[in-house]
């Protein structure tokens, strides 16, 4: 695996370059299987299918300075800053499921290899006991796969409890005491600073490095630009007549914002930290638009498989959150 580094350290950049960044190398670079690591002031990102109204303590982040970016992987809001590392993991292989388990349980190596007890549970989660280290989330371009993640060396505990607003099954209401129970910070399990510990990370998952052009740079500053646009960070979210919420086991938190028109679905918006796996809109939403909302013209609608659309979701299960069954 080939590490991928910048052709000079002008100092941090925001959070949107770097996303941009791994676009590029999915499109341009021709390496099987790519890496690198990096760092940003204090930031917000939360992902492709939430509304940061739901998500994001907006008053919070304007007064600390903190900056909010949307990123188009799934999953839910994380929060970022200098004392952490988030990683980005680029390969051809197109298989989601194997793409996922294979890079978590390799970065779980990495820490077994310092002596952590560290191991992989849930859809995306990297735990040290019982404690959450690190959380990773992807998305699929034409032939290539993205994952990228968290890894939690130090961070900010007031930042990340105030800055994430909580939804009602999440504890981050109950302060920093509460989330820092839940979570593990890797400082706490090594006698490596930061510095040495993206090194030993580097050393152990590359047996290469390929510096990246100006011209390599320029591009990716010219994807970036999408992702600083208001109608990215904010979305277009459609008019909605009834809201459907529940969370399913395997998959995550969905709400459904349905527009109803004389019992017909008009528009339907799918939020949530979910993983998408395949074309929400061609094969779902679309499907669904002037379908009535009935149990039967649902799941006769969805006639593929919900598992290829969105991870470990059934059709039965979703067509349940749509009409509100229990």
């Amino acid at each position: 695996m080939k590490y991928i580094a910048l052709p000079d350290e002008r100092g941090v950049r925001r959070l949107s370059f770097y996303l941009a960044m791994e676009e590029y190398v999915a499109r341009h670079v021709d390496e099987r299987d790519c890496f690198f690591m990096w760092q940003v002031q204090p930031s917000v990102i939360f992902g492709r299918n939430q509304l940061i109204e739901n998500e994001v303590n907006l008053d919070f982040c304007r007064r600390r300075g903190i900056m909010t970016y949307r990123r188009k992987s799934g999953g839910g809001c994380v929060y970022a800053d200098m004392k952490n590392i988030m990683f980005s993991y680029i390969t051809g292989e197109e298989n989601v499921g194997f793409t996922f388990n294979r890079y978590i349980n390799m970065v779980a190596l990495v820490l077994a290899k310092l002596g952590v007890d560290a191991r992989t549970s849930g859809r995306n989660d990297i735990l040290i006991g019982d404690r959450k280290v690190s959380g990773n989330a992807f998305y699929r371009l034409p032939g290539r796969s993205i994952v990228h993640g968290t890894m939690l060396y130090d961070t900010d505990m007031e930042n990340m409890v105030g800055s994430i607003t909580p939804t009602g099954e999440k504890l981050l209401s109950k302060g920093v005491e509460s989330v820092r129970q839940r979570i593990a910070l890797l400082k706490d399990y090594v006698d490596i600073d930061i510095e040495e510990f993206k090194r030993f990370v580097r050393e152990n998952l590359c047996d290469g490095v390929m510096t990246l052009t100006k011209d390599d740079v320029m591009a990716i500053e010219t994807i970036e630009k999408e992702y600083l646009t208001p109608e990215f960070i904010y979305g277009n979210n459609p008019r909605y007549t009834v809201v459907r919420r529940r969370r399913i086991e395997g998959v995550g938190e969905i709400e459904a914002r349905i527009e109803l028109k004389n019992g017909l679905i008009k528009g339907l918006n799918l939020v949530g930290d979910y993983f998408l796996t395949g074309d929400l809109d061609g094969d779902v939403v679309s499907r669904l638009r002037n379908v009535p909302l009935t149990r039967e013209a649902v799941m006769a609608a969805l006639s593929g498989r919900m598992e290829d659309v969105i991870m470990n979701l059934s059709r039965d299960q979703l067509a349940s959150l749509l009409l509100g069954e229990d």
